[in-house]
């Protein structure tokens, strides 16, 4: 055991080393890349229609390549899928990353030979660097778990397909296997509660000391667990001292996790997608995560508020700046080129860089021109829970435009642990909050264009039922914070009291 903690260190100094080497040269490392991408797809029909062979810098990049997102790029993804060579990058993916879109159906991202091993590196690094940063690896003699997709994958014309942590689980390292749960036969069962209860009845009487999952989803594991052995997971899992996740800001999931373990956990947060591995905690006192700039991905930032201009700019990173809410474009060894993912992200630093996800450039609100993002409700959120009693299991957000009286305003609607005394006082210091985070809406406040929020209070497990409906319980899916429409408030009707 002793060994194990002593290799697991040794690993996590070489690996912090090989990561200072690229994050204290940032410009040059993603020069590097960019350039390496370029040359090794000039020859795909998508080089070829976009003049790679042309490019000799970001400017000239820029010129050639237009941004797009998964529709505009979907005639050569539908290529790729068909079955069709040297589309997007060369030869054929490895996998198709399956994922759910909102106007695109079920979307096909890509993953190659190139990188599918930035995937698991980054995974690797993350906890290598918590490692070397805490000199803790006591987590590497017990056991651990991943809350994943299905490993069972499809075949797509000669591909295989699955969803991304599926996918995953096939390059978990033969170091670690024996220490991995759940087994593989109950991470193969597709529906999600099922999978959940088999998952208790594996890991309860077991000695888990990392635990990993999209907080919401880990909440889930964690009630089950009480339920089942009526202790609080701190004490049924007296060595658990590893939280990692990813998905979703644990800020607001914070006070409800630490009351079901019932202690303080340290937590390492990682920023993947199907896309790419983008990001992680570096180090447990640093705010933001950092930017992976040397697996195979180039980035571009455009300002969220210039993003629907005819032309906005697309920034490298020698012209990032703090605290900016931008728009984060990628170009990949995946093939993606270009690429909106949807996210936007603010850095936190620029030495090394690091960044903090501030939500979706399509979840918002501004249905008067407020421009609320997620960052803002969940601060706001924050600030108003802090110091009191008050616990939180879920939430989002949407305007009501046309209300059947008095001024529209903001419907939050909340699935409370531990609900306030007064949900009246409580909806005037989320307004409160939310007024300081951002002077539009608060200028729509004074201005009497809009009125205080109000609070929708969902019944206990109302947004798991929503998620089962619509087929997005469990794995990587989660609720938006925010909406511009009624779609999602009006089916959360359904679970409220």
């Amino acid at each position: 055991m002793l060994l194990r903690k002593l290799i697991a260190k040794q690993l996590a100094k070489r690996a912090r080393k090989k990561i200072n080497q690229w994050s204290s040269k940032p410009i040059d490392t993603q020069q590097k890349v960019l350039k390496q991408l370029i040359e090794k797809a000039k020859h795909t029909a998508f080089g070829k229609d976009h003049n790679f062979d042309q490019i000799q810098s970001h400017k000239d990049f820029i010129k050639q390549v237009p941004i797009a997102d998964y529709e505009g790029l979907r005639p050569y993804v539908d290529r790729v899928v068909e079955g069709e060579t040297d589309v997007l990058w060369q030869g054929k993916p490895l996998y198709f990353a399956k994922t759910s879109g909102t106007t695109s159906g079920m979307k096909y991202i890509p993953l190659t030979k190139e990188s599918i091993p930035t995937h698991i590196e980054a995974a690797k690094n993350a906890l290598f660097c918590h490692i070397e940063a805490t000199d803790d690896a006591s987590f590497v003699d017990g056991k651990m778990i991943f809350l994943q997709g299905s490993p069972i994958l499809e075949k797509k014309n000669g591909i295989d397909l699955g969803r991304l942590s599926g996918i995953v689980a096939h390059y978990v390292p033969k170091y670690l296997q024996k220490n991995r749960l759940p087994s593989w036969e109950t991470n193969c069962i597709q529906d999600w509660e099922t999978k959940v209860d088999a998952i208790v009845e594996e890991t309860h009487q077991k000695d888990m000391r990392l635990i990993s999952g999209i907080p919401p989803w880990v909440s889930m594991y964690y009630e089950k667990l009480q339920l089942k052995t009526g202790k609080k997971v701190g004490d049924l899992f007296p060595n658990f001292n590893l939280f990692v996740y990813g998905g979703v800001n644990y800020e607001p999931y914070r006070t409800k996790l630490e009351s079901l373990v019932g202690r303080h956990i340290p937590s390492v947060e990682l920023y993947p997608a199907s896309e790419g591995f983008f990001a992680f905690q570096d180090h447990p006192d640093a705010e933001g995560m950092l930017l992976q700039l040397d697996s195979g991905i180039f980035y571009e930032f455009i300002p969220a508020d210039l993003f629907y201009d005819a032309s906005p700019p697309r920034l490298g990173l020698a012209e990032v700046e703090l605290g900016v809410n931008y728009v984060i474009i990628i170009s990949t060894n995946a093939g993606l080129w270009g690429y909106n993912i949807g996210d936007t992200v603010m850095f936190t630093s620029l030495s090394p860089f690091r960044v903090v996800v501030s939500g979706r450039i399509k979840h918002f609100i501004s249905a008067f021109g407020e421009h609320v993002i997620g960052k803002e409700v969940e601060h706001a959120l924050l600030q108003a829970t802090s110091e009191t009693d008050i616990e939180i299991s879920e939430f989002t957000v949407a305007p009501q435009v046309n209300p059947q009286k008095g001024l529209p305003y903001h419907e939050w609607f909340i699935e409370f642990t531990s609900p306030p005394k007064d949900i009246k006082q409580f909806c005037l210091e989320v307004d409160q909050q939310l007024c300081e985070q951002n002077r539009y809406y608060d200028d729509l406040i004074k201005g009497k264009v809009l009125r205080t929020l109000e609070i929708t209070v969902v019944q206990k497990d109302g947004f798991s039922r929503y998620m089962k409906r619509i087929g997005k319980l469990g794995g990587q899916n989660k609720v938006p914070r925010l909406t511009n429409d009624r779609k999602i408030a009006n089916e959360l009707k359904k679970e409220c009291q």
